[in-house]
């Protein structure tokens, strides 16, 4: 069974987002680690997010585990029927 584009798109869009909130918590400073904050703010409320080296790296790692995945499934590593007998489910 060949994937169609679309479905390679919907698994990287998941693999994606699951690695983005992977990604998240890394490299973040609160107001209170810093002393730093407005009045009235959280003192949990990040200082400064990096959202865009976040997404970056998002995007590498989740293209790195996407084409691993792919290469798997061409070697026949994750096959339903190779995946089935490791669950003990016989067809």
């Amino acid at each position: 069974m060949a994937y169609t584009i679309s479905t390679m798109f919907a698994i990287y869009f998941v693999v994606w987002w699951i690695v983005l909130f992977l990604t998240l918590p890394f490299g973040i400073r609160s107001q209170h680690e810093d002393g730093v904050g407005a009045p009235g703010t959280d003192p949990g409320a990040p200082i400064v997010t990096g959202m865009g080296r976040k997404l970056i790296w998002t995007t590498v790692i989740s293209a790195v585990i996407f084409a691993i995945a792919m290469l798997a499934y061409n070697a026949g590593y994750l096959s339903i029927d190779r995946l089935s007998k490791l669950m003990g489910i016989d067809f």
